[in-house]
């Protein structure tokens, strides 16, 4: 794009907001306000009225000619809860940043329709509670993303500025750059005072919450947000940065080294009508001088351009930077203020992202009209999406998350510890665990474990690691690559006197182990293998209850083919089993599983979370014939049946029930 001038790229994909004059594109853009509604439905200043908190029919006549266009008969607004201030929480894993793109043509001269914006604004002060779905989004953060105004004049922006004064008054945290109608200059960062400039001055920004600073021009700032228990930095860039202006933006950067950056700005990137986004000439610079260098910036916004867009590029570190581009101007009714939510759930991982006008989802559905119902929200793969991002390994870069460090055995050993196994003081990682191998209890019980191998098993089938959970205790594991198809692999037992062996837990118990599913895991050969198994059958303990298979092991803790945890048991007090079944669980990802039971019921946690299918009937104790335990066998019949094919870390048995809080991740 330049300058002011209507233009389209070379590759004819983008449609700015550049639509003055007597071209083609000037031309769309009269057709457009006519088919709205709004050339010759100018309010001025006098319908400004709908700044105030009544519902559109009891505004001014004027006023009220406007909000038909969206509302038939006008539409009483849904009211929201209000916050009142601006109080997000700083906490939850789970909050969102709404982005505003290009608002011109709501404030363009004498046509001026300030209430789509104001509808916006409010929905951003309640935090999202005016969605239908009723949820609270914890929004932290606006960001306009420029062409607040069409021309730039005083009139326009003494319309936005009552607006925008709703979130002064609330004390909240946003940002406003200006885009080229706001300025109208082709002119950059230093181009001196504008009437955007002294609505949105350095001083009014110095008021807002978490305002870091301003370039030395007032065209430039930069907000740090918390949220997740983090900082966050937002940085708003004017459309045309100077040497200054870069030089500015790298130095707020540097002087927050571990902070992710969110980049907004007016023109970045285009898209084509497919979505594909590309940088501008602009982004172009932008990328090259500021964030292609910067790990910090993970995400970037821009307007100015139609369609709607996005791609992911490649920085100089070799991680992801998501480009995005949101202008809903063309849309009907000037985009109706339209905003993009972008929901981040560190939790899930994940950045949700939709685009909706709360303006018109304040609208009940039958007094929409029929324009206005298809732009209640966007619902198209540039517009409504979801990216998935590992946030702990894509800020590692720059603001790793600390290891959690080895803590000492005798910190876990807690009262009643009848066992306590880990593996972090055998061989090299990946060296072969010798037969000779003795795996001391560190409880100090005597209830060491022993290499066994089946029949024909190859050399290395057993090895130390270094891989771990991290919040094991013990920094390494052991990697068992056993096989059921023949039978093959080595596993560990506890020995023949180990007081374990004799145990029946009548008081309860709590038996944990650390363990992760390599992503070669294959159902076939290691379905029904065991983390944790007991010599000895139902049979031969004397069950012969309901659904009982008299040649199962009385104790086991095993994977299933989904894969899922499943622990089965013999109780003292049943002639059948009690078990309980986990989730589904992804590969290659560290658990921890706990069962407890407190003398009576049993109950499975997985990443110290209850699961649901825990049974109800009273479960004392387990069976046993005095027989070894056995790490990663499983035996059935009497025979040793499959071995198990995954890493397992830290594994403790506690004669008694602990609390989630006392496991061994706390």
């Amino acid at each position: 794009m330049h300058d002011i001038q209507a233009t389209e790229h070379e590759c004819g994909c983008p449609r700015t907001a550049d639509l003055d004059g007597e071209g083609p594109a000037a031309a769309s853009r009269r057709r457009f306000l006519r088919g709205a509604g709004l050339v010759g439905a100018g309010v001025g200043t006098a319908g400004l009225g709908l700044l105030g908190a009544a519902p559109a029919r009891a505004v001014g006549a004027e006023q009220a000619a406007g909000a038909e266009q969206a509302g038939g008969a006008g539409g009483k607004p849904k009211q929201g809860k209000g916050k009142g201030r601006w109080q997000p929480d700083p906490d939850a894993r789970q909050f969102t940043v709404v982005v505003m793109p290009d608002t011109q043509y709501l404030f363009d001269q004498d046509r001026i329709h300030p209430a789509p914006l104001e509808a916006s604004v409010r929905y951003v002060l309640d935090g999202g509670v005016n969605r239908e779905d009723g949820t609270d989004d914890n929004i932290v953060f606006l960001s306009h993303l420029g062409d607040v105004t069409e021309n730039g004049l005083a009139v326009e922006f003494a319309a936005v500025t009552k607006v925008f004064g709703l979130l002064d008054d609330a004390g909240a945290a946003y940002g406003v750059l200006a885009g080229n109608h706001d300025v109208r200059s082709s002119t950059d960062d230093q181009r001196g005072s504008t009437p955007y400039l002294e609505t949105f001055s350095k001083a009014r920004a110095a008021r807002t919450a978490g305002y870091r600073g301003s370039s030395p021009d007032g065209y430039n700032t930069c907000h740090v947000f918390r949220a997740a228990g983090r900082d966050w930095m937002v940085l708003s860039l004017d459309w045309r940065l100077s040497d200054a202006g870069f030089a500015w933006a790298n130095g707020v950067i540097a002087a927050h080294p571990k902070v992710p950056v969110i980049l907004t700005t007016h023109d970045l990137a285009y898209a084509d009508d497919s979505g594909r986004a590309e940088l501008s000439d602009n982004g172009k610079r932008l990328w090259e001088r500021l964030i292609d260098g910067n790990d910090q910036v993970f995400l970037t916004v821009n307007g100015h351009y139609w369609p709607p867009g996005r791609t992911v590029l490649k920085n100089r570190a070799g991680h992801d930077v998501h480009v995005h581009i949101t202008n809903y101007q063309d849309r009907y009714y000037g985009g109706a203020a339209m905003i993009r939510a972008y929901r981040f759930d560190l939790d899930r991982g994940t950045v949700d992202v939709s685009t909706f006008s709360p303006w018109i989802q304040q609208i009940a559905a039958e007094e929409r009209n029929a324009l206005a119902a298809e732009q209640v929200e966007l619902t198209s793969d540039v517009d409504r999406f979801s990216l998935a991002i590992d946030f702990d390994r894509r800020f590692a870069g720059f603001a790793p998350v600390p290891r959690r460090p080895a803590r000492r055995a005798s910190e876990l050993l807690v009262r009643d510890t009848l066992a306590y196994w880990r593996f972090d003081g055998g061989g090299g990682d990946g060296a072969a665990v010798s037969p000779q191998q003795v795996v001391k209890d560190l409880s100090g019980q005597g209830n060491d474990l022993l290499w066994q191998g089946a029949p024909g098993t190859p050399e290395g089938s057993l090895s130390w690691s270094a891989e771990h959970h991290p919040d094991q205790p013990g920094h390494g594991s052991l990697l068992f690559k056993g096989t059921r198809s023949p039978v093959r692999g080595g596993y560990l037992q506890t020995v023949p006197t180990a007081p374990l062996n004799r145990e029946t837990f009548e008081r309860g118990f709590t038996v944990e182990a650390f363990f992760k599913l390599p992503a070669d895991w294959d159902s076939a050969q290691s379905r029904w293998s065991a983390l944790l198994s007991r010599w000895g059958t139902s049979g031969e303990a004397g069950r012969s209850g309901p659904g009982t298979d008299a040649d199962e092991p009385v104790v086991t803790l095993s994977v299933s083919e989904a894969p899922a945890l499943q622990w089965c048991v013999y109780p003292l007090n049943q002639t059948g089993a009690s078990t309980s079944w986990g989730h589904q669980l992804p590969l290659d990802r560290w658990w921890h599983v706990a069962v407890v039971n407190d003398g009576k019921l049993s109950r499975m946690y997985v990443e110290g979370c209850e699961v649901a299918r825990n049974p109800a009937t009273p479960a004392v104790g387990l069976a046993t014939l005095g027989r070894p335990w056995m790490l990663g066998g499983y035996a059935y019949a009497g025979v040793l049946d499959k071995v198990f094919h995954g890493y397992v870390g830290d594994v403790r048995i506690v004669r008694r029930a602990l609390r989630a809080g006392e496991f061994m991740t706390a």
